[in-house]
């Protein structure tokens, strides 16, 4: 038979019960749960450990009412499938973990505009104090969709407008990089294998390769595009590995690189004898590739913390937050890179 007392020992701890079984005040209880520091050690400790004996958690939504904040943040991202979207995730966490925040994931499977806002909503729904968005950015202009006002948003996408808070990676730094080392290693000539055609950043890569070569008087030969994939870049490295003054590949993902590479090995090309090869990204398995890999190193770490760092700026009224922020990239000088090898005259 149920009693009374059996229900009320079943029910969730309350505040109260607390400050009863440490002989404190309800108002000391709760400047305890809020981390208040105007609470002597002894009584803290006191208060902490009836919280454990009765399994006493404090209410997360009375909590936000009072300090304004649910210490949540939103993530909307459409694919967990590229390297750098992973490690920019990873970074966004860990981040916001250290500012006593958690994250919410929600990943969209197309990024339209509806599917955008659907994900805003659910977010809104879950109340968050800010949104991180890590999707190509031209889908925010879209006339049918607008950003929900009231949320703060930071988005990482080197291709988004002035009207965004803005955190990436300086990809036309890395691209030139890449580029430059090759020309520097005598090739005459740097073959490129870019991102999908819509990719903002593949877009960046590929104009800064473009660019770069242009500078030094050399007309880009036609752009090869793959999908980030290893099979398309495989793909492609067999196409470029069947022509011989083909000497310097620049892949825009460590990913395509390595699918170059099996390519040019399955066509008995040396690397970096006959071909070298640039990748980006500087993935950790990048360099166990076989030659280890030439690569642009992409600090994912920084712009997780920056973009966290801005985001909490906004949700403070801070103006520092506004305008866009690089973050820089470094050239890793592997064994797939090589001097030009000059063909031997007879």
């Amino acid at each position: 038979m149920t009693t009374a007392r059996d229900s009320t020992h079943r029910a969730r701890p309350s505040m109260a019960d607390v400050a009863r079984l440490a002989n404190v005040s309800s108002q000391t209880v709760s400047r305890v749960s809020n981390g208040h520091t105007n609470v002597d050690a002894a009584t803290r400790e006191r208060v902490i450990e009836c919280m454990r004996t009765l399994g006493y958690r404090p209410n997360g939504a009375a909590r936000a009412l009072k300090s304004g904040r649910f210490h949540t943040i939103g993530v909307i991202m459409f694919t967990l499938e590229t390297f750098g979207n992973v490690r920019t995730l990873d970074a966004i966490a860990m981040e916001a973990a250290r500012a006593d925040y958690s994250v919410t994931l929600i990943p969209i499977a197309n990024p339209t505009s509806s599917q955008v806002s659907g994900a805003f909503s659910r977010l809104s729904e879950a109340a968050v104090d800010g949104v991180v968005i890590i999707f190509e950015a031209h889908l925010l202009d879209d006339a049918k969709f607008t950003l929900p006002p009231g949320i703060p948003v930071v988005v990482i996408d080197s291709g988004a407008g002035s009207g965004y808070t803005v955190v990436d990676t300086d990809q036309a730094l890395g691209a030139r990089q890449a580029t430059e080392h090759l020309l520097a290693l005598g090739h005459r000539q740097v073959w490129h294998i870019a991102g999908p055609p819509a990719s903002f950043s593949a877009n960046h890569r590929m104009d800064a390769w473009r660019r770069t070569l242009e500078d030094a008087g050399i007309t880009p030969p036609e752009v090869r595009h793959g999908d980030w994939s290893t099979e398309s870049g495989y793909r492609e490295g067999l196409v470029l590995g069947a022509r011989p003054e083909v000497t310097a590949i620049f892949a825009a993902n460590d990913q395509m690189a390595l699918g170059a590479m099996r390519a040019l090995h399955e066509l008995g090309r040396d690397i970096p004898a006959d071909v070298s090869v640039v990748g980006f990204d500087d993935m950790e398995e990048a360099r166990s590739f076989w030659p280890p890999l030439t690569t642009v190193r992409q600090d994912f770490a920084e712009v997780g913390r920056l973009c966290i760092r801005k985001l909490l700026d906004k949700m403070d009224g801070g103006t520092g937050a506004d305008g866009a922020a690089t973050v820089a990239t470094r050239l890793v000088v592997r064994a797939s890179t090589a001097a030009v090898r000059e063909p031997v005259r007879g």
